[in-house]
This record gives C-alpha cells, sequence and structure tokens, in this order.
C-alpha cells in the first residue's frame, strides 16, 4: 500500500509539473559544434544546499524591500540579467567597475541600467550569514534578483539553478547586444550566436511589457525616418500622432512606456501592442515580418497570453546558461563591483 501511494504522488506532481530539486542539465549544450558558443557547464538547483541554504531567502527578502517600494526595478533588474548574459555570458560582469570608465557598465546601452544597489545590498547581507560569506557568486545573485524582481510584480516564477562564477574580465570594447534598431533576421542571427532560437527572442521580447524607455530612442522613428520629416510606416499613423505629443523632436530624456495601457503588469498585453503595429522599437515592429515570431504574437493575442508565463520561464532559464563559467573558472568576488 505504502508502494502505491508513493507511485500515486510521483504521478501526481508529475501531472501538475512539479519537479523535485536536482542538477540541472545544460539546455545549450546540444547546439554546440554547429557555430554556438561552447558553453558546457552544468548547474544545480542545490548548489549551495550545504554551504548557504538561507541564499534564496536571503535573497528574495532583500528584492522584494527593493522592487516593492519601486516597482520599476523590476525591469531594469530583468534588464541588467540580459544584458549581463548577453555579453561574455551570465557571469556578473556588468556588475564590475573601472576607475577608467571602461567597463560594461560604461558603454552606451548600459548607462541607462539601474538597480546595482539591489545586487550589492543581497550580496552584503549573504557576506554577513554564517556559512555564505565569499561563497556565493555575484553571477548567482543576479540571476536570482531578476527572477525574484519580476515575481515581486506578478510576473511568472521560474527556476535557477545555481552554480555560476563570476568572471573577472569586463571592457566596454566587448558590448555587443541586439539592437532596438535591429530587423528581425539580425536578432534572429544574435540570439542564434548566444544558442538560443527564433521562439527565446519573441518569448523575451515580451519582457518590453514593462519595459520603459525615452523619447531619444524614437524620435528619428517618428519625426524623421527616412530624413524627409516623415515616420516609420511600419507604425501605427494613431499611436504616431500620441508619441508626437510626448516627444518633441529634440527631446531625449521623457520617458515612453513599451507597452502602452499595461506598463506596470508583467502580462502578454506587448503581443497585443505589437500586432496593432504600436511596437515602439524597430526591433519590436520587426517581429511581425517573420513567420515563426508572427504567428507566436498571434497565438499569444488570440489565447490572451496562455502560455506566455511558461514560455517566459523556460526561456528565462536557457538564458541564464548562456557561456557561463563552472568549477575552477572565474572567481567568486567578495564585492560585485571588483575582482578580488
Amino acid at each position: 500500500m505504502a508502494l502505491k501511494n508513493l507511485i500515486a504522488i510521483v504521478v501526481l506532481l508529475a501531472f501538475v509539473g512539479v519537479s523535485v530539486a536536482k542538477p540541472y542539465g545544460n539546455p545549450l549544450r546540444s547546439q554546440n559544434g554547429q557555430g554556438k558558443p561552447q558553453t558546457t557547464g552544468d548547474l544545480d538547483l542545490d548548489y549551495y544546499r550545504s554551504t548557504c541554504p538561507q541564499l534564496e531567502t536571503i535573497v528574495r527578502r532583500v528584492t522584494f524591500q527593493y522592487v516593492s517600494r519601486r516597482p520599476t526595478l523590476a525591469a531594469a533588474l530583468l534588464r541588467m540579467h540580459f544584458h549581463d548574459c548577453f555579453v561574455k555570458g551570465c557571469d556578473g560582469s556588468i556588475l564590475l567597475k573601472s576607475p577608467n570608465k571602461d567597463a560594461e557598465r560604461d558603454a552606451i546601452p548600459n548607462l541607462s541600467v539601474k538597480g546595482y544597489e539591489v545586487v550589492d545590498a543581497a550580496k552584503a547581507a549573504l557576506e554577513r550569514t554564517w556559512g555564505c560569506r565569499g561563497v556565493v557568486s555575484c553571477a548567482d545573485i543576479l540571476a536570482l534578483v531578476a527572477r525574484d524582481a519580476v515575481s515581486v510584480i506578478g510576473g511568472p516564477w521560474w527556476p535557477v539553478p545555481l552554480g555560476r562564477r563570476d568572471g573577472r574580465i569586463s571592457k566596454l570594447s566587448l558590448v555587443n547586444l541586439p539592437s532596438p534598431f535591429a530587423d528581425v533576421k539580425t536578432l534572429k542571427k544574435n540570439f542564434l550566436d548566444k544558442g538560443l532560437n527564433t521562439k527565446d527572442l519573441v518569448v523575451l521580447s515580451g519582457a518590453h511589457t514593462i519595459g520603459v524607455s525615452s523619447c531619444g530612442l524614437i524620435n528619428n522613428r517618428i519625426h524623421n525616418f527616412t530624413g524627409r520629416g516623415d515616420f516609420d510606416p511600419a507604425m501605427n499613423p494613431s499611436y504616431v500622432r500620441a508619441l508626437k505629443k510626448r516627444c518633441k523632436p529634440t527631446d531625449v530624456r521623457t520617458p515612453v512606456d513599451m507597452d502602452p495601457g499595461s506598463a506596470k503588469r508583467f502580462d502578454s498585453h506587448y503581443y497585443n501592442i505589437v500586432a496593432q503595429k504600436k511596437g515602439l522599437f524597430t526591433s519590436d515592429a520587426t517581429l511581425l515580418d517573420d513567420l515563426e515570431t508572427n504567428l507566436y504574437i498571434q497565438a499569444q493575442v488570440l489565447t490572451r497570453g496562455a502560455s506566455f508565463n511558461r514560455d517566459f520561464s523556460e526561456s528565462m532559464v536557457k538564458l541564464g546558461f548562456v557561456e557561463i563559467l563552472t568549477g575552477k573558472q572565474g572567481e567568486v568576488r567578495r564585492r560585485c563591483a571588483f575582482v578580488n
């Protein structure tokens, strides 16, 4: 009878989607040998169980303290994690400071990145905790903070396998992030180069549901697209009129929501906006130009985002494996902004 009960519990857990913590195989490994990054390291959901078992509780508490007071930090921290992973992998190199202002965080796309204080506070709290001092990498902390920040504002939760090591190199010259002005062909290559596929591209673009940009990045698109005082024909004319009221031609600072009408909620509404040709960036609008990304957008609109949270969680797990350092590679920084 006991055996039958145990089998029933296992079947139930499998049905409802609950998983037992265990070493996490690298989802990008199978793509190596095809021009993808040589990402072969594995991570583990229980990596710190014997050394710092309070890790996730501490990080979650610190993140909640900050994001509950400033919900816009959720988008900022999610963006920081993405920017970190896309340059030399998820190694916390975006956190490093340089006296010469030539580190990743000094690159133009990263000058608007915010939320470093949250990662630093989480690291400081861990360093004050018995057993955790000098144990937890800043790369892992950033991955957890990004997940927990999204969760605080009601977004999806995803497992964060751990065991990343911190990189020692952070150079402005190495920053080559996907551009908001890129077309879908370029974006697909950007993602493929990191071991991510077209579905990951369109799914992770959905993070723009809580994104905020500025007039400076869209002025050319709405005021002078071809140099003749016109706007991008891929944009909804009514949306252009609304943006022109907010963004004067010389205005580079005024903030603009990337998901108007739903910018404070993590949901699938972003895809409705893109389908209506109201994507703020060229990189949003161009998702309609590819069959696979277009079909995904239409599916989310028709089903009211039925699969979006699950898809986003799966793609975030994959993102967290990009070009990771493991084992004896890199180091575990004592302070996230400085190498040891």
